[in-house]
């Protein structure tokens, strides 16, 4: 039986910094930050709390030549936004307490359009002692 893949065609949004006059000021890049977490709800999106891979695919820029693009499509994006503050954003969109999340593994890369891609990873027989 082959592990699971769910793919989700949403563009990743990072973690915005937020201050509390973002309650009035509607900045546009808090404004991106709440659509994302809406429509990751509407998607439906979960993540497994363990054995998990997350890769968050950024979509390229529409000006990068086509050259550009076959040569960066699939590999590993190395800008922002940070891995980290996609994976808060994505698991906060998800979960009022994400504490019970302990281990997923990240990726981002380029690709043509946004997705988040969620994989279950074989579990492994190790024990952990300390």
């Amino acid at each position: 039986m082959g592990a699971s893949v769910t793919v989700y065609n949403i563009i990743p949004v990072g973690k915005s910094r937020m201050t509390r006059a973002d309650k009035w000021k509607k900045r546009p890049e808090v404004m991106r930050y709440w659509a994302f977490c809406d429509h990751v709800r509407l998607l439906g999106v979960t993540i497994p709390e363990s054995n998990s891979h997350i890769t968050f695919i950024i979509p390229m820029p529409k000006s990068w030549s086509k050259k550009k693009r076959q040569q960066f499509d699939g590999k590993p994006h190395q800008s922002k936004p940070d891995f980290d503050n996609l994976v808060k954003a994505l698991s906060d969109a998800i979960y009022e307490d994400d504490a019970h999340i302990w281990d997923a593994r990240i990726t981002k890369l380029w690709g043509e359009i946004g997705q988040i891609i969620i994989r279950e990873i074989a579990r492994c027989a190790r024990s952990f002692s300390l």
